[in-house]
């Protein structure tokens, strides 16, 4: 039984290539699949959606995450007593 699926060809910059095939790996995704979520996630809304999500939960608790990165980076900031420099 065929593949009801349609090839394409796309023209990218080989920079851009690179980025996306790293990127789809970085997901444990064949390039191919990357590509077609990322069209899915675009043309459906659920990338809108989830950026939304992102940026309320930085409005509405964006100083506790920030309280909370300066105070897990705070043993980190200063040199501890008998660190090799």
């Amino acid at each position: 039984m065929a593949s009801p699926k349609k090839q394409t060809q796309v023209r990218l910059e080989p920079s851009v290539l690179a980025a996306g095939k790293d990127a789809a790996a970085a997901r444990g995704l064949d390039f191919n699949r990357y590509v077609e979520r990322l069209i899915i996630e675009d043309t459906t809304g659920a990338r809108a959606a989830g950026m939304a999500a992102a940026q309320r939960l930085i409005d509405e608790h964006g100083a506790f995450l920030d309280d909370l990165e300066q105070q897990l980076d705070a043993p980190y900031a200063q040199p501890q007593p008998g660190a090799a420099a």
